[in-house]
């Protein structure tokens, strides 16, 4: 009888230290939903203060408004999709067998040209650090670099 007297007043006693720990628990998780609440609403305030997000790029400087103002093209054809006009040289891989360039547009579609192939009526005949240089007729030559200036010479 005292055996089983002792197994209750310990069961007892571990039923008691259960429900004072999952009350301190409780109490805690209530403190955790609390801050919690807090901080969402301290961010609402903030997102309600400031301002709303400029639609133009702000780092992106006079880009956006200039970037083809050296580079109107003169000819009808230098108008056309595949025309130099309408890409940025934004790489340039130089090696002692092959050597390419890459182009993009302004829908962001990648050209990968190497020396030998056409862009359009002209033709990527040589590589420099910092430029590529495309031929157009007998003569003219078309220089592109990484600043998006094209200049047309009559050597390179």
């Amino acid at each position: 009888m005292i055996f089983f007297k002792r197994i209750q007043i310990l069961t007892f006693f571990f039923m008691l230290l259960a429900y004072n720990a999952n009350a301190d628990n409780h109490e805690k998780k209530q403190e955790l939903v609390d801050q919690v609440n807090a901080i969402t609403e301290q961010i609402d305030q903030s997102q309600e203060d400031e301002d709303e997000v400029p639609l133009n790029d702000p780092f992106a400087g006079n880009e956006g408004s200039s970037s083809r103002a050296s580079n109107v093209p003169a000819d009808e054809e230098e108008q056309g999709e595949m025309s130099l006009y309408n890409f940025k040289l934004v790489g340039l891989i130089s090696g002692k067998d092959h050597s390419y360039i890459t182009l993009v547009n302004s829908a962001g579609e990648v050209q990968i040209l190497t020396i030998g192939q056409e862009l359009g009526k002209i033709k990527l005949i040589d590589l420099r650090l910092t430029e590529a240089i495309f031929k157009k007729d007998e003569d003219t030559y078309l220089i592109i670099n990484f600043n998006n200036q094209i200049k047309e010479t009559n050597e390179y």
